[in-house]
C-alpha cells in the first residue's frame, strides 16, 4: 500500500492523490497537520533522500524562520526544525515499500505504476 503524506490543503498532495486514484493505485493520506510525525519516520526519509530533499526552504513557513535558525543547518538541525515545523517538509513524501519518493513528478509517476 502507498502512503501518501503531506497535508490536506496542499495543492500538489491533492493532485498526487486524484492521480493515484485515477490510476487504480490503492493508497491512503497521512496529514502531518492531523495525524503528527515521529522522528523515526522523519529520519528514514533523511536517511533515504538526505535532509536538503525533504526541507523546503521555498515555503511560507522557512522565509518566516529566523536567521539563526536558518543558519548553520547540519541533518540533526534541520530535522528538529521539520519536526517543530511540518510544513518545512517538501510534499508530498510517497511511501511505497521501503522506496521513499519526494515531490510528485514525473518520474515518481512512472516508478509507482507499473
Amino acid at each position: 500500500m502507498i502512503i501518501v503524506v503531506g497535508i490536506k490543503s496542499c495543492d500538489t498532495c491533492r493532485k498526487a492523490l486524484a492521480w493515484l486514484t485515477a490510476q487504480n493505485v490503492a493508497h491512503s493520506f497521512h496529514d502531518l497537520r492531523a495525524d503528527g510525525l515521529d522522528t523515526g519516520r522523519l529520519s528514514g526519509w533523511v536517511k533515504a533522500g538526505g535532509w536538503e530533499a525533504v526541507l523546503n526552504r521555498r515555503s511560507t513557513t522557512w522565509r518566516g524562520l529566523a536567521d539563526a535558525q536558518k543558519s548553520d543547518l547540519t541533518a540533526e538541525k534541520a530535522e528538529a526544525l521539520m519536526i517543530a515545523n511540518p510544513t518545512l517538509i517538501k510534499r508530498p513524501v510517497i511511501e511505497a515499500g521501503n522506496t521513499i519518493h519526494i515531490g510528485f513528478t514525473d518520474a515518481v509517476k512512472a516508478a509507482l505504476v507499473p
